[in-house]
């Protein structure tokens, strides 16, 4: 199904027209990659992102459609919107795979990418049961290959995890989770100051202003923090070689390394400074980014998305020293918390973001009752005891 002119869809059969006052819309429609930069559709796509039960800046237009512009045709990625009372109320881009790890289990699922770090789908507030209701409706009269659906890195605590739990409760529909994992979480006082005193002891916070005296003794140290695209494609430039000369490009995982991600990194970006979603932070020694750090801000919440340091000037901590600079995240207006995005014990941004957020994935069976008895069987499969020895 593709987007025609004036907000139509167009599918094999043809266009469907645009409706009327009044009118409803078919509850879920299947959109290919190329049907969702249609300016009508990402108008609504843009007000759900707004009024969503929970904030995932992955699934919002400035992310998303770069990230599909790279990876969605080759991958087969379709998004599930879904339409309550005439509006954009859910959605999700969806991916059906042949094997679930090494075995060949066919499967829907959520879609996500290495530099994609949360799996909640957009969803009306006060919609969350409503919209589980219709997805899993929909798997189940169109489940194809599929035995279950995957639903990666769910926030555990948040309101679109406890309408799927309502739902699934109330349903009995057969569900495992299958992964739990917790990052760093920033919350706590209004004051960034108060935080710092919380979290760190009286030594570790005197052994940082040592580190910055230090390093301030190198040369002119200073610190930036930019909103909206000022001089945004030199700061990439900047980033994106600060990043691939440390670690991550030893080991062949720096963003500069590949032509998709390098993209998807300049265009994110550029996309989230004219939505008002970007926050830049640097620590410049001399005028030179010695530590960087990407924030996407989505109200309530926060997402720290990428950050690199000089390894040149470890002995300084440099990143543990601009994440100190970060912390005025909690002090923003609208701004209740932050996401780390970080692997679960990291051990720089763990002894500091002293919270955690809990993320689920869960397979749900969908289809009739042959498909959810093999469901049952490779969960019981899957969730069975492992020998210690």
């Amino acid at each position: 199904m593709e987007m025609g002119s004036a907000g139509s869809f167009r599918t094999r059969a043809g266009p469907v027209p645009a409706r009327g006052v009044g009118e409803q819309a078919p509850a879920l429609r299947l959109l290919a990659p190329d049907a969702l930069a249609e300016p009508h559709f990402v108008a609504q796509w843009e007000r759900l992102a707004a009024r969503a039960a929970e904030p995932n800046p992955f699934f919002e237009p400035w992310f998303l459609l770069p990230a599909l512009g790279q990876w969605g045709a080759g991958e087969g990625v379709r998004v599930k919107a879904w339409f309550h009372q005439g509006r954009l109320a859910g959605f999700v881009p969806i991916i059906r795979r042949a094997r679930y790890y090494n075995y060949p289990v066919p499967h829907a699922a959520t879609w996500l990418h290495a530099n994609a770090f949360c799996g909640v789908p957009l969803v009306a507030r006060g919609c969350e049961e409503a919209f589980w209701r219709a997805l899993l409706a929909h798997f189940d009269r169109l489940p194809r290959r599929a035995l279950f659906v995957h639903l990666p890195l769910l926030p555990a605590e948040g309101p679109v995890n406890a309408g799927l739990e309502r739902v699934l409760a109330a349903s009995g529909r057969p569900h495992s989770t299958v992964a739990r994992e917790s990052r760093a979480l920033l919350e706590g006082p209004a004051s960034a100051a108060a935080y710092l005193q919380a979290a760190l002891s009286a030594k570790k916070r005197k052994e940082l202003r040592r580190q910055h005296a230090r390093l301030a003794e190198q040369g002119a140290l200073t610190f930036e923090r930019i909103e909206g695209d000022e001089g945004l494609d030199r700061w990439i430039a900047e980033f994106l070689a600060l990043e691939a000369a440390g670690w991550k490009g030893a080991a062949g995982s720096a963003l500069a390394q590949s032509r998709e991600t390098r993209t998807l990194f300049a265009e994110a970006l550029a996309g989230a400074a004219v939505a008002g979603r970007l926050e830049r932070l640097a620590l410049r020694l001399d005028g030179r980014a010695i530590a960087m750090l990407v924030n996407f801000l989505t109200p309530p919440g926060a997402y720290s998305f990428k950050t690199a340091y000089d390894e040149a000037f470890a002995r300084f901590s440099p990143g543990m020293l601009l994440q100190l600079e970060n912390l005025a995240l909690i002090e923003r207006p609208g701004i209740a918390w932050a996401d780390s995005c970080a692997a679960e014990g990291h051990p720089m941004i763990e002894r500091l973001w002293r919270a955690r957020r809990h993320m689920v994935s869960r397979n749900i069976a969908i289809g009739g009752a042959a498909r959810r008895a093999c469901f049952r069987l490779l969960m019981a499969y899957e969730t069975r005891p492992r020998s210690t020895r």
